[in-house]
């Protein structure tokens, strides 16, 4: 039986369909593996910068801070060229939230520019550290 136009149209269409599903699909599968090179070399930079940082923690704050959409420092311009400011502020924000009582004086009620000043000393302290490469 001849197929009719309006059963090949329907089948172009899927086949369409299908052709920019699998395009994006592989599209998307290109920009996860960018996005995963680029956590490695922000993390390759970071070892550079803080070679005494401990181990594996350095992919853990590259990929925290390079997290797609999040509006991180690891996702701004300078981040991406791997200035070393825009890493220095990644580690920063890490040492200050994860390794100081932080967290636990904005949750008191501190405004976050007394928190900063109060643990400043500290995050100074394990940077400074971190970049000892005695």
């Amino acid at each position: 039986m001849p197929e009719t136009t309006e059963l090949k149209v329907f089948i172009t269409a899927g086949d369409d369909a299908d052709a920019r599903a699998r395009a994006r699909e592989r599209e998307a599968q290109r920009r996860s593996e960018m996005d995963r090179e680029y956590v490695d070399r922000f993390a390759r930079r970071m070892r550079e910068l803080f070679p005494r940082c401990p181990p594996g923690v350095d992919l853990a704050i590259a990929q925290h801070a390079c997290l797609k959409y999040s509006g991180r420092v690891g996702r701004s311009a300078a981040a991406k060229a791997l200035d070393e400011q825009a890493v220095l502020l990644a580690v920063a924000a890490h040492v200050r939230h994860a390794l100081t009582g932080y967290d636990a004086l904005l949750a008191a009620g501190n405004e976050r520019y007394e928190a900063r000043r109060e643990v400043k000393p500290r995050v100074d302290e394990l940077l400074a550290g971190w970049r000892d490469p005695k």
